[in-house]
């Protein structure tokens, strides 16, 4: 490839394809390599290559013509750069591509496409020598006028940055030691132009040509810097800064790029940075890391990646509220007021309210409580938070914790990550600006659990009240005091609470509303909020209470609210069509001579047709059945009840109570039970525990099978059956349920239509207590039934039944199984108190 005149590069080159930019004979370029030609170039000359032959590629600039749009491979400048790869560097992410740092040699016209595939290869004709050029060598006429002006100008250039600086004091002896044949190349490379511009020099084959295409990029460069220094406001060595000098390659031996910076506001900027911090108020060891990291940055390049992410950290140390927080009102009073007009009954949580006030009265530095309500959905537990934030003149802020799967949530992500942030804590409290805030922890029931990590245990330093003052996030780094934020979290049920976590928050349960609580509701709130969203007034639309109750009881069967709201949204729907339609009356226009009389009548005809309804619109049940249809739930208790073996038990869900019916059936067979209704494992032991107390206090109770026989299974299969058969049904309440309908079953009578029980049962016939007592009669009250039996020691959950729902209902508290069958049936369950032994068995003394 050497001769004694010159260097020839190979007539045959492997050409790469790029469109990022133009390399120019003198240049050094980094080009990205992720095209399948491209990518198989390197792999094939470049990664398989040993000699030098094999690192000279051809450098060749796509062109954008648009009639070339559809062919596979893409029209290529006719003129390129032969290079010599000097690095090539591999990655995968974001995908495999390789990045190559190229030296441009000289100049090549492409004469014949070779080939196309894997790779581009072509036969190439060289345009540029690469001679040995020695000092000395002059150019002679125009040329060498040219030449010298080039040279003076990239001088004048260079001159402008600051020569304290060794990278630019290297550049000024390299432009005295290079060649000028070379500079034009060199200096349209290291000044900024447009790739046209570019493609224009790497198109001036000739020498003078070059010079003269090449010589006004460099004036317009000269005279913008010239501008710049003049707008610019003085300081010392201003005027030496305007350039910023990168060190790009060689040629052979070095080669450098310059960019404009621009208006320098990086020193304003960390200023202001810096007197930010100093203002936060951070604590002393917060302070020292900001400060630390605030150090760094000013060392720092903003071209380096870390630049972005260490002044991202100090500003959010900047904006976190440190010591700026919220005065309490404390007026028990006007609290006391605004809770009862936002929320109708809810009494325990407004209590817990105003204690929290008076406590705050006596002692003001009080660590914020940690509450969570517990409730069906509905009840008003997200917005009675609001509420409590309002009452005490705080910021509210929700954090919705459904389906959070990742600590990182409640934590953050470390900085070493891509894409890290902090958690919704600390941005939390970014957001509302204060460090007392009321924090609505919602859903805290469904927390997942994934391989990032348990955040309902990243929850228990954030909700510790001992341990919450120095909550460290993972981004953060350094401690923050959350002790004087108050933490509400809701749940529909502590079942799937983590017990450490429900430990340390105080539960309040939030119950369902009675009949009367939610049309109270309804008339207070939701009626005059829909009527409000649909544009209504009360002029326009009236729901008297005997409608409401209507809706209460035949459209929704519901713990809270909601149902309800979207019933009344439709009928307010309903009417706003009624009133938009009477307000289309038609226009009359000025009647021509002709015409006067014939359209004056015609218009008063259609205004009566198309006259208003009267108002107000009163919704009757008429009305309410048009617009709602048929009910959706009536009352089939007594229906279902006319035949032995059925009873009605009381069960919970975290929706709220339920009535739930048990079905029992016999047939002749042989003393097998089954049992269906999607039932748990408790469940089923209950009807276990039934059928063996029944067995052995059949005599007692006159139970028989279907031959008469004492045992009540002697030849007899029984089916038990809950029906709601797609829900699934567990727990210890429906053992009295079960045996007081296969008593019913086995003795043949019925048990009494207004009946509802709940109690868990011993082998020996004892009732044991349950839980969710005041959801259950609730529930037992909203379909109608009159008499609630339940365990004797859960009298004690009366006291929280509202009062006009105790007066409706008659409770019987039953200690045993007796007092159970005496309450179900008319005229109680006889017992036989000296039993007739059995015609077939021989008694013996």
């Amino acid at each position: 490839m050497s001769s004694n005149d010159g260097i020839q590069i190979p007539s045959r080159l492997p050409l790469l394809l790029t469109d990022e930019g133009v390399l120019l004979p003198g240049s050094t370029m980094r080009i990205s390599v992720d095209t399948p030609r491209n990518m198989q170039l390197v792999k094939s000359r470049l990664l398989k290559g040993t000699s030098l032959k094999s690192t000279i590629i051809g450098v060749i600039p796509n062109t954008k013509d648009p009639e070339h749009d559809n062919q596979e491979l893409p029209s290529l400048h006719s003129i390129g750069t032969a290079g010599l790869a000097v690095q090539v560097v591999g990655s995968n992410w974001p995908k495999p591509h390789y990045t190559l740092l190229i030296t441009g040699l000289c100049r090549f016209r492409v004469a014949q496409m070779l080939k196309e595939r894997p790779f581009v290869v072509a036969e190439v004709e060289q345009l540029d020598k690469l001679e040995q050029y020695t000092e000395g060598q002059e150019l002679d006429g125009e040329l060498g006028e040219l030449a010298q002006r080039f040279y003076q100008d990239a001088v004048q250039l260079v001159g402008m940055l600051d020569m304290s600086v060794p990278v630019v004091a290297k550049l000024r002896r390299l432009l005295d030691s290079l060649p000028r044949e070379t500079l034009p190349d060199v200096l349209a490379s290291m000044i900024r132009t447009s790739n046209k511009e570019k493609l224009q020099v790497l198109d001036a084959v000739d020498l003078e040509e070059r010079f003269k295409r090449a010589l006004p990029l460099l004036t317009r460069q000269i005279e913008g810097l010239k501008l710049l220094q003049k707008t610019r406001k003085p300081r010392p060595d201003d005027d030496k800064r305007v350039l910023v000098v990168r060190k790009g390659g060689v040629f052979p031996g070095h080669q450098f790029s310059l960019d404009e910076e621009g208006e320098d506001e990086d020193g304003d900027d960390m200023a202001v940075l810096d007197k930010k911090v100093k203002e936060a108020g951070m604590p002393e060891h917060a302070l020292r890391v900001c400060l630390k990291e605030l150090k760094r940055l000013k060392k720092m390049p903003q071209s380096m990646p870390e630049y972005a992410l260490t002044r991202s950290y100090v500003e959010l140390m900047v904006e976190l509220p440190w010591n700026k927080s919220t005065t309490d009102c404390l007026d028990i009073r006007a609290a006391r007021v605004l809770l009862d007009n936002d929320h109708y009954a809810m009494e325990k949580l407004k209590k817990r309210v105003l204690e929290y006030l008076a406590v705050r009265q006596l002692k003001s530095a009080l660590k914020g409580p940690i509450l969570c309500f517990v409730g069906p959905p509905g009840v008003g537990k997200t917005s009675v938070g609001r509420s409590i934030a309002r009452t005490l003149g705080r910021e509210f802020h929700r954090i919705a914790l459904g389906g959070v799967c990742d600590q990182s949530d409640i934590r953050g992500h470390r900085r070493t990550y891509v894409g890290s942030m902090p958690g919704r804590i600390i941005n939390g409290l970014k957001t509302v600006g204060v460090n007392n805030p009321v924090f609505l922890l919602d859903e805290v029931d469904k927390l997942g659990k994934s391989l990032q990590g348990d955040p309902a245990a990243a929850l228990l330093e954030v909700l510790d009240p001992e341990q919450n003052h120095s909550f460290t996030d993972h981004y953060l780094n350094v401690s923050f005091d959350l002790s004087q934020v108050l933490f509400i979290a809701t749940a529909n049920t502590t079942a799937t609470i983590p017990p450490a976590l429900l430990d340390r928050m105080e539960v309040l349960q939030v119950p369902g509303y009675t009949q009367e609580e939610k049309v109270e509701i309804a008339h207070r709130h939701l009626i005059p909020h829909q009527l409000e969203q649909h544009g209504l007034t009360p002029q326009q639309l009236q729901i008297p209470h005997h409608t409401t109750l209507d809706i209460i009881t035949k459209y929704t069967r519901e713990a809270g609210v909601r149902s309800l709201e979207r019933k009344i949204g439709a009928i307010c729907r309903a009417v706003a069509v009624k009133v938009a339609e009477g307000h289309k009356s038609p226009k009359v226009e000025q009647p021509s001579a002709q015409q006067g009389e014939r359209k004056v009548d015609e218009s008063l005809r259609e205004s009566e047709m198309a006259a208003p309804p009267e108002m107000p619109i009163v919704i009757d049940p008429m009305a309410l059945k048009d617009i709602l249809g048929p009910p959706l739930f009536e009352m089939e208790v007594s229906e279902r009840l006319t035949l032995p073996g059925v009873a009605i038990g009381l069960a919970w869900t975290p929706l709220g109570g339920e009535i739930m019916f048990v079905e029992a059936s016999r047939m002749e067979g042989e003393g097998q039970l089954t049992l269906t209704g999607q039932l748990g494992d408790v469940m089923k032991e209950s009807a276990h525990l039934a059928i063996s107390w029944l067995r052995s206090n059949a005599k007692k109770y006159q139970l028989t099978n279907l031959t008469g026989g004492p045992d009540p299974l002697e030849g007899t299969d029984i089916h038990l059956h809950f029906p709601a058969g797609a829900v699934t049904k567990d727990g210890p309440s429906a053992g009295v349920t079960i045996v007081t309908c296969l008593a019913s079953l086995f003795s043949g009578r019925l048990v009494r239509s207004d009946v509802a029980m709940t109690g868990e049962i011993t082998l020996r016939g004892l009732v044991l207590p349950v839980g969710g007592i005041k959801d259950k009669v609730l529930a037992a009250h909203r379909a109608g039934l009159r008499r609630v039996i339940l365990p004797k020691r859960n009298e004690k959950d009366l006291e929280e039944i509202p009062a006009p729902v105790r007066a409706e209902l008659d409770f019987v508290a039953a200690s045993s199984l007796s007092d159970v069958l005496n309450a179900a049936f008319d005229g109680g369950f006889p017992i036989t108190t000296n039993p007739l032994p059995h015609p077939h068995v021989t008694s013996k003394l």
